[in-house]
Order: C-alpha cells, then sequence, then structure tokens
C-alpha cells in the first residue's frame, strides 16, 4: 500500500486490475485504518478515472453476496448522494411510486454517510427489517413490488471501511459505486450523479454491459431530476436535456425539496408524501424521477410514464406497496 499511496500521491493514476486488487486486499484486512483513509483521502482531492472505477467496481460485484431477481426484470433507482444539497429521500420515494405502477424494484440502498439520511435510515424509521434471504427478498418483490437491499448485508467486504466513511463523514468515491454495485445485478436501472464529468464516465462504462439505463445529472448540480432547472440524460439510446416544460411544469426553487438536517425530519417528509399529503412541488419531483424509471423499462416517453407515475401516488398504489413491504419484513 505504501507503494501506491507513494505514486497517486505524485498525481500517477492505476490500472483497473491494481484498483480491484487494492479493494480486495482491502476486504482481506490487509491494510490499516490510517493507510485505507489515507486512499479515500486521496481521491477526494483528484478524480477518478474510468480505469479506476471499472477496477473497484469489478472488485465489489466479485466479493458480494450475489441474489437472483433474473425472474422479475427489476429496475434500480439509486443516486450516488454527494451532491451536498440535502433533498428529501427522493429516489426511494420515486421507487415506491415505480412499483405502484407495476413495475418491480430491487432498490439498493444504505446509510447516509455525506447525506443526513440515507435510503436505509428511512426505510429503517419506518419499520422495514433488512435481509439478504433470497427467498425472503423474492416474496417480497413479488407482493409488494419492491425489495430493499441495505448494501452492508451485500458487501460484506467493506465492514473494515464502513467505520472509516462514517468518521470521515464527506463522500468518497464509494458514493460513486454505489449504484453500480447492486448485488441482483439488475438489467434496468436508474442513476443520478452528482457532476457531468461523472456522468460521462458511467455511460462509457454502462455501454459495455447489457443494462437498459438511464444516467441523471441536473445542471445545478442534483444527482437526481430537481426541477429546479435543466437535467442531462443519457440512456442506452440517447442523449437528451431535459426541462421542467417537458413534463408540463414550472421550475421549482430549491427551498421547495429541501429533506432537514434529521432522520426525523426526512422520515416526517417521506410520510407525508407517500400518504398523499405532499406538495406539488415534492410530488411532482417524485414522479418525474418515477416516470423515468418507468419510462426507460417499459419504453414509453417520459410524460405518459409521469402521469402514470401521479396515478401511482394518488391511488394509493405507492403506499400499499410500502405497507406490504413493512408487514413482510416484520
Amino acid at each position: 500500500m505504501k507503494q501506491l499511496l507513494n505514486r497517486l500521491i505524485n498525481q500517477e493514476t492505476i490500472s483497473s486490475n491494481e484498483a480491484k486488487n487494492v479493494l480486495v486486499n482491502i476486504s482481506k484486512g490487509q491494510y490499516n485504518q490510517s493507510q485505507i483513509a489515507s486512499f479515500l483521502t486521496i481521491y477526494m482531492m483528484r478524480s477518478i478515472t474510468l480505469e479506476e472505477l471499472q477496477g473497484f467496481r469489478d472488485a465489489l460485484l466479485e466479493l458480494c453476496i450475489p441474489v437472483d431477481l433474473s425472474n422479475f426484470n427489476t429496475i434500480d433507482l439509486c443516486g450516488t448522494g454527494g451532491d451536498g444539497k440535502d433533498t428529501f429521500n427522493i429516489s426511494t420515494l420515486a421507487s415506491f411510486i415505480t412499483a405502484g405502477a407495476g413495475v418491480k424494484v430491487a432498490k439498493h440502498g444504505n446509510y447516509g454517510v455525506s447525506s443526513s439520511s440515507g435510503s436505509s435510515n428511512v426505510m429503517e424509521a419506518l419499520g422495514v427489517k433488512f435481509t439478504n434471504n433470497e427467498d425472503q427478498l423474492k416474496r417480497t418483490i413479488d407482493e409488494a413490488g419492491i425489495c430493499i437491499l441495505h448494501a452492508p448485508l451485500f458487501h460484506p467486504a467493506m465492514k473494515n471501511v464502513a467505520p472509516i466513511r462514517k468518521e470521515l463523514g464527506v463522500k468518497t468515491f464509494f458514493n460513486i459505486l454505489g449504484p453500480m454495485v447492486n448485488p441482483s445485478f439488475p438489467k434496468n436501472q436508474m442513476v443520478g450523479v452528482f457532476n457531468l464529468e461523472l456522468q460521462r464516465i458511467y455511460g462509457y462504462l454502462y455501454q459495455n454491459t447489457n443494462k437498459n439505463y438511464s444516467i441523471i445529472h441536473a445542471l445545478d448540480g442534483y444527482d437526481e431530476i430537481s426541477l429546479t432547472g435543466n437535467a442531462k440524460i443519457i440512456s442506452n439510446t440517447s442523449e437528451t436535456i431535459l426541462s421542467p416544460s417537458d413534463l408540463g411544469l414550472n421550475q421549482i426553487d430549491h427551498s421547495e425539496i429541501f429533506g432537514g438536517k434529521s432522520v426525523k425530519t426526512a422520515t416526517k417528509i417521506f410520510k407525508n408524501i407517500i400518504n398523499g399529503n405532499g406538495t406539488d412541488a415534492q410530488n411532482n419531483v417524485i414522479c418525474a424521477n418515477a416516470g423515468l424509471a418507468i419510462a426507460t423499462i417499459n419504453k414509453i416517453s417520459h410524460k405518459d410514464a409521469f402521469q402514470l407515475a401521479k396515478e401511482s401516488l394518488k391511488n394509493g398504489r405507492a403506499k400499499a406497496s410500502l405497507e406490504r413491504l413493512i408487514e413482510l419484513s416484520k
């Protein structure tokens, strides 16, 4: 590790294979905490390369506990986080809207590290119990339309990194990796990323997979469709700029999608919205994101899929999906 750190400090990059080996060695406990912290810190100071990210991804997918949900043709809605915006849990809410619209969702998530409240924080606060039991996950996805894949249960290799990430409390390249290492290997994915450079790297990596995908970056910095301005979307068929007006909506203010600074606040907002008591801005944002997921998997227009998402929320199907998930997880 010392030799590798010296190279990285001298502005060198490492190969895909070297990046993969580092994570494998971290999982085996071969490095001390200071070395791991130094390694993570270097990537906070400079951009990650395509080869490095590919190596890190390959290592985590090789080391994960896989779960086979291929019979369900699932989609994952997941953002990298790390945009520093502290929005409410948009992709998690959008996942239930998507499930309520009849699309099967395998939601990969974790506790918040660089944000106040990650997907898993809110799910836990709502009473969802996490599992990596494949039969249980299949039953959940069959009956509730969604299952929650809590990252630590599927990535035991990362137990040596988790406490360091928590202590650092800022985004690391593991934020970037999160959406890429869903242990169910879904064929469909909607990913939000926090800058254009990362969106391009994701686009290059996903081109070489058999995935059906949409990669989002809001041009004012969000890792999701925020409706606070335009968003760029890269898919396996096109690159487009989405304006709120394309969905028949007005641009909203940043303050309207703020999620607060605690899990308690984030959970309260989550409940309000899923119970049908969200503001127009909150509802439109989650339905714009869910709509893109529905459009990605069903090959329909985003505008038509946005309407399906609104119906899922309005008719209580999204709420029913959440309630069934909680019931099944007991």
